[in-house]
Protein backbone atom coordinates (compact mmCIF):
# COMPACT_ATOMS: atom_id res chain seq x y z
CA UNK A 1 0.00 0.00 0.00
CA UNK A 2 2.97 2.34 0.93
CA UNK A 3 4.45 1.70 -2.78
CA UNK A 4 1.33 2.15 -4.22
CA UNK A 5 0.65 5.58 -2.25
CA UNK A 6 4.17 6.51 -3.40
CA UNK A 7 3.43 6.31 -6.92
CA UNK A 8 0.42 8.73 -6.31
CA UNK A 9 2.23 10.80 -4.69
CA UNK A 10 5.00 10.56 -7.72
CA UNK A 11 2.21 10.90 -10.49
CA UNK A 12 0.94 13.99 -9.24
CA UNK A 13 4.78 15.65 -9.65
CA UNK A 14 4.66 14.32 -12.69
CA UNK A 15 1.69 15.87 -14.27
CA UNK A 16 2.96 19.12 -12.86
CA UNK A 17 5.97 18.97 -14.68
CA UNK A 18 8.28 17.59 -12.43
CA UNK A 19 11.23 15.52 -12.75
CA UNK A 20 12.88 12.93 -10.33
CA UNK A 21 16.21 14.48 -9.48
CA UNK A 22 19.78 12.41 -10.03
CA UNK A 23 20.62 13.56 -6.38
CA UNK A 24 19.75 15.62 -3.25
CA UNK A 25 21.95 18.33 -4.18
CA UNK A 26 19.99 19.09 -6.88
CA UNK A 27 15.74 18.56 -5.48
CA UNK A 28 13.93 21.51 -4.84
CA UNK A 29 11.47 19.28 -2.48
CA UNK A 30 12.14 15.57 -0.73
CA UNK A 31 9.43 13.88 -0.25
CA UNK A 32 9.05 11.04 2.21
CA UNK A 33 5.73 8.81 2.71
CA UNK A 34 5.88 7.14 5.97
CA UNK A 35 4.51 3.63 7.19
CA UNK A 36 3.51 2.83 10.94
CA UNK A 37 2.72 -0.96 10.66
CA UNK A 38 5.76 -1.51 12.73
CA UNK A 39 7.44 0.45 14.93
CA UNK A 40 10.65 -0.64 13.16
CA UNK A 41 9.75 1.05 10.25
CA UNK A 42 8.88 4.71 11.85
CA UNK A 43 12.29 4.59 13.26
CA UNK A 44 13.40 4.24 9.60
CA UNK A 45 11.57 7.45 8.32
CA UNK A 46 12.47 9.07 11.53
CA UNK A 47 16.27 8.79 10.63
CA UNK A 48 16.09 9.73 7.10
CA UNK A 49 14.26 12.88 8.37
CA UNK A 50 16.56 13.76 10.55
CA UNK A 51 19.12 12.92 8.17
CA UNK A 52 17.42 15.60 5.27
CA UNK A 53 16.73 18.19 8.26
CA UNK A 54 20.28 18.43 8.94
CA UNK A 55 21.01 18.58 4.81
CA UNK A 56 18.43 21.57 4.50
CA UNK A 57 20.37 23.32 7.89
CA UNK A 58 23.05 23.31 5.80
CA UNK A 59 22.00 23.64 2.23
CA UNK A 60 22.29 27.55 0.78
CA UNK A 61 19.76 27.12 -2.10
CA UNK A 62 15.77 26.59 -0.81
CA UNK A 63 14.72 22.43 -0.43
CA UNK A 64 10.91 21.82 0.72
CA UNK A 65 10.45 19.04 3.03
CA UNK A 66 7.57 16.92 3.26
CA UNK A 67 6.09 14.08 5.22
CA UNK A 68 3.27 12.46 4.20
CA UNK A 69 1.59 9.08 5.09
CA UNK A 70 0.77 6.89 8.03
CA UNK A 71 3.07 8.15 10.65
CA UNK A 72 3.09 12.13 9.68
CA UNK A 73 -1.17 11.42 10.69
CA UNK A 74 0.01 9.19 13.92
CA UNK A 75 2.22 12.68 14.97
CA UNK A 76 0.68 14.89 13.31
CA UNK A 77 2.63 18.54 13.98
CA UNK A 78 4.96 17.11 16.95
CA UNK A 79 7.26 15.97 13.66
CA UNK A 80 7.37 19.87 13.02
CA UNK A 81 7.95 20.67 16.58
CA UNK A 82 10.73 18.04 16.90
CA UNK A 83 12.35 18.88 13.12
CA UNK A 84 11.44 22.78 12.06
CA UNK A 85 13.03 22.04 8.86
CA UNK A 86 9.87 20.15 7.97
CA UNK A 87 7.40 21.78 5.64
CA UNK A 88 4.60 19.86 5.50
CA UNK A 89 3.53 17.16 7.30
CA UNK A 90 0.31 15.96 5.29
CA UNK A 91 -1.50 12.98 7.04
CA UNK A 92 -3.96 10.22 5.03
CA UNK A 93 -6.57 12.23 5.53
CA UNK A 94 -5.06 15.48 3.22
CA UNK A 95 -2.81 13.51 0.55
CA UNK A 96 -5.68 15.27 -1.83
CA UNK A 97 -4.10 18.07 -0.98
CA UNK A 98 -0.52 17.65 -1.99
CA UNK A 99 -0.69 19.22 -5.44
CA UNK A 100 -1.13 23.06 -3.69
CA UNK A 101 2.13 21.96 -1.76
CA UNK A 102 3.36 21.40 -4.96
CA UNK A 103 2.36 24.97 -6.53
CA UNK A 104 3.96 26.75 -3.45
CA UNK A 105 7.16 25.30 -3.88
CA UNK A 106 6.99 25.87 -7.51
CA UNK A 107 6.01 29.29 -6.97
CA UNK A 108 8.69 29.89 -4.26
CA UNK A 109 6.34 30.20 -1.27
CA UNK A 110 7.46 26.88 0.48
CA UNK A 111 5.52 26.71 4.17
CA UNK A 112 2.94 29.79 3.35
CA UNK A 113 -0.24 27.34 2.31
CA UNK A 114 -2.43 26.75 5.37
CA UNK A 115 -3.04 23.13 5.31
CA UNK A 116 -6.04 21.77 6.71
CA UNK A 117 -6.12 20.58 10.20
CA UNK A 118 -5.56 16.54 10.21
CA UNK A 119 -8.95 15.15 11.02
CA UNK A 120 -9.12 12.31 13.78
CA UNK A 121 -11.18 10.20 11.69
CA UNK A 122 -8.91 9.94 8.75
CA UNK A 123 -11.14 10.29 5.02
CA UNK A 124 -9.90 8.81 2.52
CA UNK A 125 -9.84 9.92 -1.59
CA UNK A 126 -8.53 7.08 -4.03
CA UNK A 127 -5.90 8.23 -7.07
CA UNK A 128 -7.52 7.51 -10.47
CA UNK A 129 -3.94 5.33 -11.23
CA UNK A 130 -0.86 4.16 -9.36
CA UNK A 131 1.06 2.96 -12.75
CA UNK A 132 4.89 3.87 -12.82
CA UNK A 133 6.04 4.40 -16.29
CA UNK A 134 7.38 0.96 -17.75
CA UNK A 135 5.48 -1.11 -15.18
CA UNK A 136 3.95 -4.48 -16.11
CA UNK A 137 2.25 -5.29 -12.66
CA UNK A 138 0.05 -2.51 -10.83
CA UNK A 139 -0.89 -2.31 -7.08
CA UNK A 140 -4.80 -1.19 -7.41
CA UNK A 141 -6.38 -0.10 -4.21
CA UNK A 142 -10.18 -1.20 -3.55
CA UNK A 143 -10.55 -0.57 -0.30
CA UNK A 144 -8.64 1.87 2.58
CA UNK A 145 -8.97 1.45 6.75
CA UNK A 146 -9.78 -0.81 8.86
CA UNK A 147 -12.84 -1.67 11.12
CA UNK A 148 -11.13 -4.51 13.16
CA UNK A 149 -9.31 -2.51 16.02
CA UNK A 150 -7.10 -5.85 16.47
CA UNK A 151 -5.35 -4.92 20.02
CA UNK A 152 -1.53 -4.96 18.75
CA UNK A 153 -2.44 -3.07 15.61
CA UNK A 154 -1.67 1.29 15.02
CA UNK A 155 -3.32 0.86 11.34
CA UNK A 156 -7.14 1.86 12.23
CA UNK A 157 -6.20 4.73 13.94
CA UNK A 158 -4.08 6.04 11.13
CA UNK A 159 -6.02 5.00 8.65
CA UNK A 160 -9.14 5.58 9.40
CA UNK A 161 -12.42 3.42 9.18
CA UNK A 162 -12.80 0.68 5.84
CA UNK A 163 -13.75 2.93 2.62
CA UNK A 164 -14.81 0.44 -0.09
CA UNK A 165 -13.95 2.18 -4.17
CA UNK A 166 -16.68 2.34 -6.74
CA UNK A 167 -15.89 -1.18 -8.60
CA UNK A 168 -16.78 1.18 -11.82
CA UNK A 169 -13.27 3.25 -10.88
CA UNK A 170 -11.74 0.11 -10.45
CA UNK A 171 -12.65 -1.61 -13.58
CA UNK A 172 -11.69 1.83 -15.54
CA UNK A 173 -8.01 1.38 -13.40
CA UNK A 174 -7.81 -1.92 -14.99
CA UNK A 175 -8.49 -1.07 -18.67
CA UNK A 176 -5.87 2.32 -18.00
CA UNK A 177 -3.25 0.07 -16.65
CA UNK A 178 -3.68 -2.37 -19.24
CA UNK A 179 -3.64 -0.18 -22.08
CA UNK A 180 0.14 0.80 -20.76
CA UNK A 181 0.96 -3.40 -21.40
CA UNK A 182 0.62 -4.32 -17.95
CA UNK A 183 -0.18 -8.40 -17.15
CA UNK A 184 -0.48 -8.44 -13.79
CA UNK A 185 -2.22 -6.41 -11.08
CA UNK A 186 -2.72 -6.77 -7.28
CA UNK A 187 -5.39 -5.60 -5.38
CA UNK A 188 -4.99 -4.00 -2.27
CA UNK A 189 -6.45 -3.28 1.23
CA UNK A 190 -5.72 -3.16 4.78
CA UNK A 191 -8.84 -5.52 5.10
CA UNK A 192 -9.00 -6.63 1.66
CA UNK A 193 -11.88 -9.24 1.65
CA UNK A 194 -13.97 -6.75 3.86
CA UNK A 195 -15.02 -4.95 0.58
CA UNK A 196 -18.56 -3.76 0.44
CA UNK A 197 -20.01 -1.68 -1.85
CA UNK A 198 -23.01 -0.04 -1.36
CA UNK A 199 -24.66 2.35 -4.36
CA UNK A 200 -28.27 2.53 -6.03
CA UNK A 201 -27.20 0.44 -8.53
CA UNK A 202 -27.14 -2.20 -5.74
CA UNK A 203 -24.34 -3.41 -3.32
CA UNK A 204 -21.00 -5.55 -3.90
CA UNK A 205 -19.08 -7.54 -1.35
CA UNK A 206 -15.88 -8.78 -2.02
CA UNK A 207 -16.49 -12.14 -3.64
CA UNK A 208 -19.11 -9.94 -6.50
CA UNK A 209 -16.30 -7.81 -6.97
CA UNK A 210 -13.89 -10.36 -7.86
CA UNK A 211 -16.31 -12.03 -10.12
CA UNK A 212 -16.54 -7.98 -12.08
CA UNK A 213 -13.25 -7.94 -12.20
CA UNK A 214 -12.39 -11.35 -13.76
CA UNK A 215 -14.36 -10.99 -16.40
CA UNK A 216 -12.57 -7.04 -17.05
CA UNK A 217 -8.70 -8.93 -16.79
CA UNK A 218 -10.15 -10.77 -19.43
CA UNK A 219 -11.69 -8.42 -22.08
CA UNK A 220 -8.19 -6.05 -21.33
CA UNK A 221 -5.67 -8.92 -21.22
CA UNK A 222 -4.73 -9.28 -17.80
CA UNK A 223 -3.59 -12.64 -17.39
CA UNK A 224 -2.94 -12.82 -13.56
CA UNK A 225 -4.77 -10.88 -10.15
CA UNK A 226 -3.47 -11.00 -6.89
CA UNK A 227 -4.72 -9.79 -3.70
CA UNK A 228 -3.01 -8.11 -0.41
CA UNK A 229 -4.01 -8.05 2.69
CA UNK A 230 -7.27 -10.88 3.54
CA UNK A 231 -8.13 -11.37 7.02
CA UNK A 232 -9.01 -14.98 7.83
CA UNK A 233 -12.63 -13.81 9.97
CA UNK A 234 -13.81 -12.33 6.74
CA UNK A 235 -13.01 -14.51 4.57
CA UNK A 236 -16.20 -16.40 2.93
CA UNK A 237 -16.93 -19.83 1.40
CA UNK A 238 -18.20 -17.56 -1.23
CA UNK A 239 -14.36 -16.03 -2.48
CA UNK A 240 -13.69 -19.58 -2.39
CA UNK A 241 -15.65 -20.66 -4.53
CA UNK A 242 -15.03 -17.64 -7.02
CA UNK A 243 -11.01 -17.69 -6.68
CA UNK A 244 -11.66 -21.70 -7.82
CA UNK A 245 -13.20 -21.35 -10.65
CA UNK A 246 -11.27 -18.22 -12.72
CA UNK A 247 -8.17 -19.05 -13.21
CA UNK A 248 -6.82 -15.63 -13.77
CA UNK A 249 -6.51 -15.54 -9.54
CA UNK A 250 -3.29 -16.92 -8.85
CA UNK A 251 -2.57 -19.81 -6.49
CA UNK A 252 -1.15 -18.24 -3.89
CA UNK A 253 -3.54 -16.82 -1.03
CA UNK A 254 -1.43 -14.65 2.13
CA UNK A 255 -3.89 -15.34 4.96
CA UNK A 256 -2.43 -13.84 7.99
CA UNK A 257 -2.98 -16.19 11.41
CA UNK A 258 -0.56 -14.15 13.30
CA UNK A 259 -0.97 -17.36 16.25
CA UNK A 260 -2.31 -20.62 16.52
CA UNK A 261 -3.93 -20.18 20.48
CA UNK A 262 -7.26 -19.16 21.06
CA UNK A 263 -6.66 -17.09 24.50
CA UNK A 264 -4.04 -15.17 22.18
CA UNK A 265 -6.20 -14.91 19.29
CA UNK A 266 -8.52 -13.31 21.67
CA UNK A 267 -6.69 -11.19 23.60
CA UNK A 268 -5.31 -9.90 19.50
CA UNK A 269 -9.39 -9.27 18.95
CA UNK A 270 -8.18 -11.39 15.65
CA UNK A 271 -12.64 -12.82 15.41
CA UNK A 272 -11.37 -16.20 14.89
CA UNK A 273 -10.59 -19.51 16.25
CA UNK A 274 -7.42 -21.62 15.48
CA UNK A 275 -10.18 -23.99 14.79
CA UNK A 276 -11.48 -21.71 12.21
CA UNK A 277 -8.39 -21.07 10.46
CA UNK A 278 -7.66 -24.62 10.19
CA UNK A 279 -11.20 -25.02 8.74
CA UNK A 280 -11.33 -22.51 6.08
CA UNK A 281 -7.12 -23.42 4.83
CA UNK A 282 -8.49 -26.64 4.60
CA UNK A 283 -11.73 -25.51 2.44
CA UNK A 284 -8.92 -23.43 -0.07
CA UNK A 285 -7.03 -26.47 -0.57
CA UNK A 286 -10.01 -29.17 -1.17
CA UNK A 287 -10.73 -26.17 -3.52
CA UNK A 288 -7.27 -25.22 -5.13
CA UNK A 289 -5.09 -28.12 -4.58
CA UNK A 290 -2.21 -26.46 -6.65
CA UNK A 291 -2.64 -23.21 -3.61
CA UNK A 292 0.20 -22.28 -1.78
CA UNK A 293 -0.49 -20.45 1.77
CA UNK A 294 2.00 -17.86 3.46
CA UNK A 295 0.93 -15.79 6.84
CA UNK A 296 1.95 -13.60 9.76
CA UNK A 297 2.88 -14.97 13.08
CA UNK A 298 3.48 -13.07 15.67
CA UNK A 299 5.08 -14.39 19.13
CA UNK A 300 5.85 -12.92 22.65
CA UNK A 301 2.06 -11.14 22.80
CA UNK A 302 1.32 -10.50 26.17
CA UNK A 303 0.51 -13.03 28.82
CA UNK A 304 1.82 -16.28 25.95
CA UNK A 305 2.64 -19.45 27.35
CA UNK A 306 4.88 -22.28 26.61
CA UNK A 307 2.09 -23.61 25.59
CA UNK A 308 0.46 -21.05 23.57
CA UNK A 309 3.83 -21.21 21.52
CA UNK A 310 3.20 -24.93 20.86
CA UNK A 311 -0.21 -24.35 19.84
CA UNK A 312 1.23 -22.09 16.87
CA UNK A 313 3.79 -24.44 16.16
CA UNK A 314 1.58 -27.17 15.63
CA UNK A 315 -0.99 -24.97 13.69
CA UNK A 316 2.36 -24.60 11.23
CA UNK A 317 2.87 -28.38 11.13
CA UNK A 318 -0.98 -28.99 10.24
CA UNK A 319 -0.88 -26.42 7.26
CA UNK A 320 2.61 -25.66 6.50
CA UNK A 321 2.98 -22.56 5.38
CA UNK A 322 4.84 -21.75 1.73
CA UNK A 323 6.84 -18.92 3.80
CA UNK A 324 5.70 -16.52 6.50
CA UNK A 325 6.51 -13.42 7.77
CA UNK A 326 7.60 -13.89 11.93
CA UNK A 327 8.21 -11.11 14.50
CA UNK A 328 7.86 -10.62 17.65
CA UNK A 329 5.69 -8.48 19.69
CA UNK A 330 6.70 -4.67 20.00
CA UNK A 331 3.94 -2.40 21.96
CA UNK A 332 2.71 0.35 19.63
CA UNK A 333 1.66 3.79 22.03
CA UNK A 334 -1.97 4.07 21.08
CA UNK A 335 -3.01 0.72 21.03
CA UNK A 336 -5.02 -1.52 23.21
CA UNK A 337 -2.04 -3.95 23.82
CA UNK A 338 0.08 -1.11 24.85
CA UNK A 339 -1.00 -1.21 28.59
CA UNK A 340 -1.64 -5.22 28.82
CA UNK A 341 -0.29 -6.97 31.24
CA UNK A 342 2.49 -9.67 31.48
CA UNK A 343 4.87 -8.80 28.68
CA UNK A 344 7.48 -11.10 27.73
CA UNK A 345 11.12 -10.38 28.60
CA UNK A 346 12.97 -9.49 25.26
CA UNK A 347 15.47 -12.35 25.07
CA UNK A 348 12.38 -15.20 25.98
CA UNK A 349 10.65 -13.50 22.80
CA UNK A 350 13.63 -13.91 20.52
CA UNK A 351 14.35 -17.24 21.69
CA UNK A 352 10.60 -18.17 20.65
CA UNK A 353 10.91 -16.29 17.55
CA UNK A 354 14.01 -18.64 16.60
CA UNK A 355 11.39 -21.56 17.00
CA UNK A 356 9.21 -20.39 14.97
CA UNK A 357 11.62 -19.17 12.60
CA UNK A 358 13.69 -22.04 12.17
CA UNK A 359 10.34 -24.34 11.43
CA UNK A 360 9.15 -22.12 8.70
CA UNK A 361 12.56 -22.70 7.20
CA UNK A 362 12.23 -26.49 7.76
CA UNK A 363 8.44 -26.40 5.84
CA UNK A 364 9.65 -24.05 3.37
CA UNK A 365 12.74 -26.01 1.76
CA UNK A 366 10.71 -29.48 1.98
CA UNK A 367 7.76 -27.73 -0.21
CA UNK A 368 10.04 -26.18 -2.65
CA UNK A 369 12.04 -29.36 -3.10
CA UNK A 370 8.77 -31.26 -3.53
CA UNK A 371 8.24 -29.15 -6.54
CA UNK A 372 11.52 -30.01 -8.38
CA UNK A 373 10.85 -31.65 -11.90
CA UNK A 374 7.41 -29.42 -12.23
CA UNK A 375 6.35 -27.15 -15.57
CA UNK A 376 5.22 -23.94 -14.51
CA UNK A 377 4.10 -20.50 -16.13
CA UNK A 378 6.29 -17.66 -15.30
CA UNK A 379 6.10 -13.67 -15.34
CA UNK A 380 9.38 -12.75 -16.46
CA UNK A 381 10.27 -9.85 -13.67
CA UNK A 382 13.54 -8.77 -14.69
CA UNK A 383 17.57 -9.65 -14.41
CA UNK A 384 19.12 -11.64 -11.90
CA UNK A 385 21.29 -9.03 -9.35
CA UNK A 386 23.65 -12.25 -8.91
CA UNK A 387 24.19 -13.35 -12.79
CA UNK A 388 23.63 -10.55 -15.23
CA UNK A 389 23.00 -13.70 -18.04
CA UNK A 390 20.26 -14.71 -16.15
CA UNK A 391 16.64 -13.38 -15.28
CA UNK A 392 14.68 -13.28 -12.46
CA UNK A 393 10.79 -15.06 -12.52
CA UNK A 394 7.72 -15.52 -10.63
CA UNK A 395 5.31 -18.59 -10.41
CA UNK A 396 1.72 -17.84 -9.79
CA UNK A 397 2.34 -19.66 -6.88
CA UNK A 398 4.56 -16.71 -5.77
CA UNK A 399 7.80 -18.49 -6.08
CA UNK A 400 11.46 -17.31 -7.74
CA UNK A 401 12.77 -19.03 -10.41
CA UNK A 402 16.20 -17.51 -12.38
CA UNK A 403 16.60 -19.00 -15.61
CA UNK A 404 19.18 -17.78 -18.51
CA UNK A 405 17.29 -15.27 -20.89
CA UNK A 406 17.38 -12.00 -22.50
CA UNK A 407 16.11 -8.83 -20.97
CA UNK A 408 13.99 -8.12 -24.20
CA UNK A 409 11.59 -11.02 -22.15
CA UNK A 410 10.54 -8.95 -19.04
CA UNK A 411 7.13 -7.93 -18.52
CA UNK A 412 6.32 -11.54 -20.55
CA UNK A 413 5.07 -14.50 -19.58
CA UNK A 414 6.75 -18.27 -20.67
CA UNK A 415 6.48 -21.52 -19.54
CA UNK A 416 9.76 -23.27 -17.53
CA UNK A 417 10.55 -26.61 -15.48
CA UNK A 418 11.90 -26.08 -12.39
CA UNK A 419 15.13 -28.22 -12.33
CA UNK A 420 17.15 -26.81 -9.20
CA UNK A 421 16.90 -24.96 -5.86
CA UNK A 422 19.82 -22.40 -4.59
CA UNK A 423 18.57 -21.30 -1.18
CA UNK A 424 14.78 -20.37 -1.70
CA UNK A 425 15.02 -19.83 -5.67
CA UNK A 426 14.42 -21.99 -8.03
CA UNK A 427 16.81 -22.53 -11.44
CA UNK A 428 15.42 -23.43 -14.99
CA UNK A 429 17.61 -24.41 -18.22
CA UNK A 430 15.34 -22.54 -20.67
CA UNK A 431 12.29 -20.51 -21.15
CA UNK A 432 9.75 -21.41 -23.75
CA UNK A 433 7.65 -18.28 -24.90
CA UNK A 434 4.15 -18.11 -24.99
Amino acid sequence: MNSAESAALALDCKERGWLKAEKYEDADLVLLNTCSVRLTAEKRALGRIAHYAGIKKKQKRPLALVVAGCMAQRLKESLKEKYPQVDYVIGTSQRSIFPLILEAVENGSCSEILIPEMNEKPVFSFSDSLLEDGQFRSFIPIMHGCNNFCSYCIVPYVRGREVSRDPDNIAREIRIVAERGVREITLLGQNVNSYNWESDAGSKNFSALLKFLAREAAKNGINWIRFLSANPGNFSSETVETLAENKVFCRHIHLPVQHGSNSVLKAMNRGYTAERFLELTGEIRAAMPEVSLSTDILVGFPGETEEDLDRTLKLMEEVKFLYSYMYHFNPREGTKAYDLPGRIDDEVKKERLSRVINLQKKHTKEILKGRIGSTETVLIEGISRKNADELITRTERDEMVAVPGSKNLIGSFARLTLSSLKGNTFRAQHLESI
